[in-house]
């Protein structure tokens, strides 16, 4: 029965809600896609590391130019195990003591919580009314960090064995065709 009373107050229509909702709100600019950060993290960080570490490996610890290159490696090694701790919200296994090795097991432990990362809402701004800045401005951070830290080590390593850039730079442009040996013209 579906009947009104004189005496019963009319519903009022519900208020539309001012609340915000994560997943209805805009993608920040300044933010780079979770898919973007994967691939400069696991292509060409590790890529650029790969390169950097054989000719530390070869300078002997009595050199004076071990010294500082061991302690900007070390401090790339700890600013991508931060980034990995950022991303991630459980903690992994311990890692290797071996230099080399560890920043490569960080940077897979990272590559790792990157994929873990849902690319739906990874980027947009949290609700005003959480007062909360978003995870994936510090995530963005630390990224840019493990960049500098990188930039760093690889001017130490320049000042090592010069022709580092070549081996960094190699594969840099592909030609679809190649040139030709015959003069076009």
């Amino acid at each position: 029965m579906n009947s009104m009373v004189a005496t019963e107050a009319p519903e009022k229509p519900a208020a539309p809600s001012l609340l915000e909702t994560w997943g209805k709100n805009e993608r920040m600019r300044h933010i780079p896609s979770a898919e973007w950060m994967t691939w400069k993290l696991d292509s060409d960080v590790r890529r650029r590391v790969d390169k950097l570490l054989p000719p530390f490996a070869t300078l002997p610890p009595d050199d004076p130019r071990h010294a500082p290159a061991e302690a900007e490696l070390r401090g790339l090694c700890r600013a991508v195990e931060r980034f990995a701790d950022v991303v991630r919200h459980s903690r992994g296994s311990h890692a290797p003591q071996e230099l080399g090795n560890r920043i490569s097991w960080a940077i897979g432990q990272a590559v790792g919580a990157l994929h873990s990362l849902d690319d739906s809402l990874f980027g947009r701004r949290y609700p005003f009314q959480t007062f909360e800045r978003s995870k994936a401005e510090s995530i963005w951070g630390t990224l840019l960090a493990v960049i500098d830290h990188v930039n760093r080590v690889t001017q130490l390593i320049r000042a090592i064995d010069p022709d580092i850039d070549s081996r960094l730079y190699e594969n840099l442009v592909r030609l679809n065709e190649p040139m030709r040996e015959t003069p076009m013209a």
